[in-house]
């Protein structure tokens, strides 16, 4: 589903290819029992911000994956974004690949070592746990977009997970000894 596509009665897309859920034999959507699957491209979002990242691959990637965390149950932010991501609890994946693998996952986030492409094992994960509730890939990757979206996932772009950097408390000016 493309933004500002139009959704039906039961806010699903009316897009072709539209994460629509399962439905019963009258073509009405069924509840979905499972939280939304959030799928994140590790690789892909790490690098969208020059920060210093590939100094530290494994690092960086372990970031992120604390950083998801307070998304997962707090839902996604951002303009654009269907309501169910913006709902909590998100069972939210983070694929990683290369010298990020091996980091393990946290209460509310899992990680997904990529045995080889991390592309293929985004797209593997669509397949095998998005298809029966909706299903969101975070990712700027086109080639990638294509395949989720085919295989019935929605896709928004890294911004939607990358928090800004939160400003710190302003430091005493002076010694910060009494009566300097």
């Amino acid at each position: 589903m493309a933004w500002g596509d139009r959704l039906d009665t039961f806010g699903v897309s009316t897009a072709p290819g539209g994460c629509t859920g399962p439905v019963d034999g009258r073509g009405v959507v069924l509840a979905m029992e499972q939280a939304p699957l959030v799928v994140v491209d590790a690789a892909n979002v790490v690098g969208s911000v020059p920060d210093g990242w590939w100094r530290d691959r494994r690092a960086a990637a372990i970031r992120l994956r604390d950083s998801l965390a307070e998304l997962a149950t707090g839902g996604l932010q951002g303009a654009g974004l269907p309501l169910w991501a913006q709902t909590a609890p998100l069972d939210v994946v983070l694929v990683v690949e290369g010298a990020a693998q091996g980091i393990p996952g946290i209460e509310t986030v899992r990680v997904v070592d990529a045995p080889g492409s991390g592309d293929d094992a985004i797209v593997d994960l669509v397949q095998s746990e998005g298809t029966d509730r909706h299903c969101l890939v975070v990712t700027a990757d086109r080639a990638l977009r294509a395949r989720v979206q085919a295989a019935g996932a929605e896709v928004c772009g890294p911004r939607t997970v990358r928090q800004p950097v939160r400003q710190r408390p302003a430091r005493p000016t002076g010694s910060g000894q009494p009566g300097a």
